[in-house]
């Protein structure tokens, strides 16, 4: 079970209530009533055991309103991919401008995207042209990573997954989130060439890293950017 509900919030008794989004999930494996703040939903998250009730779930959340608010206030707004919304691309900043008098669908000149066609199409053609600019760098460092290790993956496909960056399976297919190709190039580099080291070690252990860091030196500073600047990268589209 997940649903969506607005839950007036005060963070002081003495100030007026705010709806505060809130997603009730009840799981079998939960042991206790949780909260947590999601910040690619952008709303609360309240986990409830089988056999809790939402007056639990409502009890926790009055008692860490003010914490609630203060963490939901703090986060990226949500980027809308509309005419003039600035989109970063290999962590470039990248203005969307219409231009409906054009041809091509969606491309690159002088830094700007130009998305042509009627404007109720552009949201879905700037995305289409990411996930096609994603494809195109992540298979080059996919394919030259994999070749200093003299291995080759399956397939290369993409995702939208809001909580993982990267996988690789079993039958050696690579996924990544087409959300990458907003980050720094460096950034999609190591995290490609993570998953890479997976063909070679299907593990996290001690080889598998020696591989990982083998491949790339950006291992520090690519988590710590993912961590401090992933969420907003979720929160676009």
């Amino acid at each position: 079970m997940t649903e969506t509900e607005l839950v007036p919030l005060r963070r002081d008794p003495l100030l007026p209530a705010s709806p505060c989004p809130v997603l009730w999930r009840r799981s079998a494996r939960a042991r206790r009533v949780s909260l947590r703040v999601d910040p690619v939903a952008g709303a609360a998250v309240v986990t409830l055991p089988r056999r809790a009730s939402r007056a639990h779930g409502l009890r926790l959340l009055e008692e860490h309103a003010a914490w609630v608010l203060r963490q939901l206030d703090g986060l990226t707004p949500a980027l809308e991919l509309r005419d003039g919304a600035t989109v970063p691309i290999g962590g470039v900043p990248h203005v969307i401008r219409h231009a409906p008098e054009r041809t091509g669908g969606a491309f690159l000149e002088d830094g700007i995207l130009f998305v042509t066609g009627a404007a109720e199409f552009l949201p879905r053609r700037t995305e289409r042209f990411l996930r096609a600019e994603a494809l195109r760098r992540i298979g080059v460092a996919a394919m030259r990573y994999a070749g200093q290790l003299g291995l080759r993956p399956k397939a290369i496909r993409l995702k939208d997954t809001r909580t993982r960056w990267g996988s690789c399976a079993p039958d050696r297919t690579l996924s990544f989130t087409w959300r990458l190709v907003m980050a720094p190039d460096w950034v999609l580099d190591y995290v490609v060439a993570h998953e890479v080291a997976h063909l070679r070690e299907m593990n996290h252990s001690d080889r598998f890293w020696a591989v990982c860091e083998a491949l790339t030196p950006h291992r520090a500073e690519a988590t710590a950017w993912l961590k401090r600047h992933g969420p907003a990268l979720m929160r676009v589209g």
